[in-house]
């Protein structure tokens, strides 16, 4: 069975958003995978070759594995948490080793371009930073993640810190 969330002392006080449109995608890549794999056996077993013809209906079926097993991961796992300290960002390969947390109080400027990325200026002049990518995200989720950075940022820097 697919692993969890962990359970957290105060999950009011954070935001979570998954990689939704990832999901969906890597949900259709099983759905056709899967489907060829069931033409690819009927296809076989209809045609009158040999049984070890239908074997070859395996190989799209454990692909189709693999993406659905991509996308639960994608859906149960954080790719950003807001949390009262800062924003978490989690990588898609080993994100518990390469996880990443930026407190408020380092956080001087945030934006979201109009390619969808999430510009976190870390000092004052704009060339430094951290740039995530928002593609991930459903479009409602790039939304609320806007409105919530909107106002912890109009906070002001001594009640974020």
């Amino acid at each position: 069975m697919v692993s969890g969330p962990k359970s957290i002392s105060e999950p009011h006080k954070e935001i979570r958003f998954t990689r939704g449109a990832q999901a969906s995608f890597f949900a259709i890549l099983a759905a056709v995978s899967g489907g060829s794999s069931i033409f690819l056996l009927i296809f076989s077993l209809n045609t009158g070759t040999t049984p070890l013809a239908a074997l070859w209906a395996l190989a799209p079926a454990s692909i189709s594995l693999i993406f659905f097993r991509l996308s639960l991961r994608c859906i149960r796992h954080a790719y950003l948490i807001m949390t009262p300290i800062g924003i978490e960002i989690f990588p898609f390969f080993k994100p518990q080793d390469n996880l990443r947390v930026i407190y408020w109080s380092e956080i001087s400027q945030i934006e979201i371009d109009q390619s969808n990325r999430l510009l976190i200026h870390l000092s004052g002049e704009p060339p430094s930073g951290i740039i995530a990518s928002l593609k991930p995200l459903r479009s409602r989720q790039r939304d609320l993640l806007a409105e919530a950075i909107g106002g912890r940022m109009s906070q002001g820097p001594t009640k974020r810190e």
